[in-house]
């Protein structure tokens, strides 16, 4: 006999349906809750007992990310801390734990208005177009669910599809990654995980990481702090590694530090995931970060980490604490300074001059931070190479900040700042205009994320302060809304005589004369990718001044000719794989003069740079599908 209470409106079809699924043998008593026993009273004011026809808990067999990968057991961020630890989830998730109603919300707030239908004012200010977000999310879409289809596209269709995974759309995914947040893409550490770091690297299924990028959101491009949602940027990259170098995706990862934000705006925001405080500073934050460089090296010593967007009191000094220990560069800092220093030789390529006329350039930069003095003392040395001494290098430059002109005479500046300001302080905070009127600039470089500096009034006294030679104008800043001037811009106020380059990608320019100028984008992507695979491939320990000094000689080598006389300084990123290859081997090559290529790489480097190339080719990773094979758990893993 079957006893079912239902309420009394339910009794005949549910009573129908259960007689016509059991066997005749089986009786079914229908009890009404009207007809039931009474429920017991509760005694002393204690509650009664009810049983829950639920099961208090699941079995599940699944861990870490097969468990994240499983649509019926996976909580995405709202897996409870207890959880986390329990289930091998640590560092795969956001910090902050949500709860299953604020991820609804989020959802229907998408629902109703799509993530990818951007207002009309963030296009305005961040350069970014409704199709570019849209095209962005078809391709996360595909990453989500066939990363070898999604490589090879991106592989195929490099040249259009560079500026949608990377700038200038990334400052907006990266400005909403807490709304866009689908699925786990990289690791977590936080200031709460001190002490668990090395344990929680284990919770990265991948025991062969080659490649890792890490920032802390602090400075996110132009962007500002950013917190957790800098994430973004990192995954980024790590595309372009695999795209454009040839690393595998699956020995790739992105990796954010959480150690709070200073924007309000985001720690109010219901739906960021990242911890709820100021950011930590001073002896506790390096100490938060050794653990993470200690404890990634440790399990993967041969990984190249590359440290990205981390804000101007700390990229120097983290650069600067690791980079004579372990594999490590900073590609603000020093991606940006090989890049510029490559579209110069290549300017200089352009105006038929040797690189040795890079001596006589007087530059002007705006911007000191550290992209803008990473480049400075990046030309610098190139200047140092061609047969000044550093002090007569130093007296080409004449660096900005918001302050304007940084001289002797002011009372304070950092130490990497303090050699390149100007010793005639009667000309302490001069203005740009006024200083590019003075000086009378071959070069001007915009490195400041504060948007339009390069004014019409700027770009015309640039212009008529180069009677002799065009001048060389590169604002550098990212994304298109930080840019200091547009090529549009830069062409008009010049009449078309600039040799232009910008951090973010730039259409071509119709003069009115009829005539149609290319421009060159002055990307990280020509130099990071290729350095990094050179360094790895040559198990080089550590990444040298001369290693970098290498790939930006040998970037302005692959410009075709015919392009230089359109004015190209950079060769066009179609030929990206064949570039990265030939950046991997100077690099190489520069380790092997220096002594420091082990494996077989030392070996390709005895047999020449012919062996060399084609050994880093071959050993690119290329999206293609390989036959798969099953092996019982335990074997060979």
């Amino acid at each position: 006999m079957l006893c079912v209470k239902l309420g009394r409106q339910l009794s005949h079809p549910v009573l129908a349906l259960l007689q016509s699924q059991l066997p005749q043998s089986v009786g079914v008593r229908l009890i009404h809750l009207d007809d039931a026993d009474p429920e017991p009273q509760s005694a002393g004011g204690i509650p009664p007992y009810v049983p829950s026809l639920q099961p208090p808990a699941y079995v599940i067999r699944k861990t870490g990310f097969d468990l994240l990968k499983d649509p019926w057991c996976n909580k995405g961020s709202a897996f409870p801390k207890s959880e986390r630890d329990r289930l091998g989830l640590r560092g795969l998730l956001p910090p902050r734990s949500l709860t299953l109603e604020l991820q609804a919300t989020r959802f229907m707030e998408d629902y109703y208005h799509p993530r990818h239908l951007i207002p009309p004012e963030d296009v305005k200010s961040g350069g970014v177009t409704p199709e570019m977000a849209r095209r962005w999310k078809v391709l996360q879409e595909l990453q989500d669910r066939n990363e070898t289809l999604f490589y090879r596209v991106l592989f195929d269709h490099f040249t259009e599809m560079a500026p949608i995974i990377y700038t200038p759309t990334v400052g907006w995914v990266c400005v909403n990654f807490h709304k866009l947040y689908r699925r786990p893409r990289g690791m977590y550490f936080s200031a709460e995980d001190r002490g668990d770091m090395a344990a929680m690297m284990y919770n990265w299924p991948q025991p062969d990481v080659q490649a890792i990028v890490v920032t802390d959101g602090s400075r996110i491009l132009g962007l500002g702090d950013l917190g957790i949602n800098g994430l973004g940027i990192p995954i980024g990259k790590l595309d372009l590694y695999c795209a454009a170098a040839g690393f595998s995706p699956s020995k790739v990862l992105p990796v954010i530090i959480d150690v709070g934000t200073n924007n309000e705006a985001l720690r109010a925001d219901r739906h960021y995931a990242g911890l709820r405080i100021p950011r930590v500073t001073g002896p506790e934050y390096f100490e938060i970060l050794d653990e993470f460089v200690t404890a990634a090296m440790a399990r993967w010593p041969n990984a190249v980490l590359q440290f990205e967007d981390f804000s101007i009191e700390h990229a120097g000094p983290l650069l600067k604490r690791y980079r004579k220990h372990h594999l490590v560069f900073n590609d603000d800092i020093q991606g940006t300074a090989a890049t510029a220093l490559a579209g110069l030789y290549g300017a200089l390529r352009v105006l038929n001059l040797p690189a040795a006329a890079l001596k006589e350039q007087r530059i002007v930069c705006v911007g000191a931070g550290s992209a803008g003095m990473g480049v400075v003392r990046m030309i610098a040395a190139g200047m140092q190479k061609q047969g000044l001494s550093f002090e007569q290098a130093a007296s080409r430059f004449w660096v900005l900040d918001y302050n304007g002109l940084i001289t002797g005479g002011r009372s304070s500046m950092t130490e990497y700042v303090r050699p390149f300001a100007r010793r005639d302080a009667s000309h302490e905070g001069e203005s740009l205009l006024s200083v590019v009127k003075r000086v009378k600039p071959t070069i001007l470089l915009g490195l400041a994320g504060a948007g339009r500096l390069f004014t019409e009034e700027v770009l015309t006294a640039m212009n008529e302060g180069c009677p002799q030679q065009q001048p060389i104008i590169f604002p550098m800043s990212n994304p298109t809304s930080r840019m200091e001037c547009t090529a549009e811009e830069a062409m008009r106020c010049t009449g078309g005589r600039a040799i232009y380059a910008s951090g973010s990608p730039q259409p071509p320019v119709e003069l009115p004369d009829g005539r149609t100028v290319a421009v060159s984008q002055a990307n990280n992507m020509y130099i990071f990718p290729g350095v990094a695979l050179g360094a790895f491939l040559g198990q080089t320990r550590i990444i040298t001044d001369a290693m970098l000094m290498a790939a930006a000689e040998e970037l302005p080598k692959l410009v075709p000719k015919e392009d230089l006389e359109k004015g190209l300084v950079y060769p066009r990123l179609g030929a990206i794989r064949d570039i990265s290859a030939s950046i991997a081997t100077a690099v190489a090559l520069a380790a092997g003069e220096e002594g420091r290529l082990r494996g077989r790489m030392r070996d390709k480097f005895a047999q020449g740079p012919d062996a060399m190339r084609s050994f880093i080719s071959k050993s690119m990773f290329y999206p293609d599908y390989k036959a798969l094979v099953h092996l019982p758990s335990g074997i060979n893993e």
